[in-house]
């Protein structure tokens, strides 16, 4: 069983900030992801792509911002249960919560923050005959371990960063590897639509376009896969094949824990602090709707500020928060570091 103070369900931006903000409450927080990484769309979807309304970030990638919030919060040592969905949630007598994943790992807290963006991403599958016969079998919707492919064949389909990003990366590890997009425009970043054109010219990725996989073949794993380009169909060799169509949001098991639910987002109290309709349980960021919601990271981390004060109060019953600047309280990590202006020395004169 794992136990914090504050279980936090969605590793995106929103849930990254919430550690901070906790941490300088001294309360702990331990978050559950689907993905296998923390970052939840920037990190999975559009690492590579610039945002603008970060707060004192003219410009940003998206990437860089998940790395920015994970070194901001590592000294309040959060912990991650990563690829797993948080499926069910138990109320105890004392008022806490247990929430169990899909793989049956037990979280228990007295506070629970559902920061889940727009709710469990799940893999867009293409539509292709017996496709989840081969799940696994040499068939991945998200590359956890990219030393798998090392001197494999590899094909990887898809038109946007992750698609683009993974070609690449797996250009110098795989033995080959076979970039397939349905059009001749790519929708990733700039810079990286030209590298791949660039190691194409090298012959390190081989591009086709515009093409798609239609079948897959194989005895027990997958051996090749059916190109059709111009109408013409092909068989392709192939250890993997790593379809990157994007994330298909959904509530997910959330939908079913007796929460407020309007238009696949739960309902919360955004005069106070983000509280849903089950006391102790808390909505921030995309995954909860109030009158004039605006579905933006800088709200996000607004409400989860708000969302730590309303954790504080039910966690410390009867103890009074003072609110301190960080520009004179300093911080106070758990990992033992402290951070704190430097102060001005005064000598008197004689």
């Amino acid at each position: 069983m794992i136990k914090t103070d504050i279980l936090i369900i969605g590793a995106g931006p929103t849930g990254l900030f919430t550690v901070f903000e906790a941490g300088l409450l001294k309360l702990k927080c331990h978050l559950i992801d689907a993905l296998p990484q923390p970052g939840g769309q920037c990190s999975e979807i559009y690492p590579k792509k610039p945002i603008y309304d970060i707060p004192g970030f003219p410009e940003i990638l998206a990437g860089d911002l998940t790395k920015n919030l994970l070194e901001q919060g590592k000294q309040f040592e959060p912990g991650f249960t990563l690829g797993e969905r948080a499926e069910t949630i138990e109320k105890q007598e004392d008022g806490s919560f247990i929430v169990t994943t899909n793989k049956g790992t037990k979280h228990q807290a007295p506070v629970v923050a559902i920061a889940g963006g727009l709710g469990s991403f799940e893999p867009r599958k293409p539509a292709i005959d017996g496709i989840e016969d081969y799940e696994d079998k040499g068939l991945e919707y998200f590359i956890k371990d990219p030393e798998v492919y090392r001197n494999k064949k590899v094909v990887i389909s898809g038109g946007g960063d992750s698609a683009l990003d993974w070609s690449i990366f797996l250009a110098d590890v795989a033995s080959s590897v076979t970039l397939i997009h349905r059009r001749n425009e790519f929708r990733g970043a700039l810079d990286s639509v030209e590298k791949v054109r660039e190691l194409t010219l090298l012959n390190k990725i081989k591009l086709i376009t515009p093409a798609e996989v239609t079948g897959i073949q194989g005895n027990g794993k997958v051996e090749s896969v059916t190109v059709v380009k111009d109408g013409e169909e092909s068989i392709l060799e192939t250890d993997h094949f790593i379809p990157l169509f994007g994330l298909s949001p959904k509530l997910g098991p959330i939908g079913n824990w007796g929460l407020e639910i309007e238009k696949n987002a739960i309902k919360v109290d955004n005069s106070l602090n983000y509280q849903t309709n089950i006391p102790g349980i808390f909505a921030i960021g995309d995954v909860n709707t109030y009158p004039e919601k605006l579905k933006l990271i800088l709200c996000g981390f607004h409400e989860a500020t708000l969302m730590c004060q309303a954790a504080y109060r039910i966690i410390n019953p009867g103890k009074k928060y003072v609110l301190k600047y960080t520009t004179v309280s300093g911080i106070d990590g758990f990992d033992g570091t402290r951070k704190e202006a430097p102060k001005a020395v005064i000598q008197s004169i004689n």
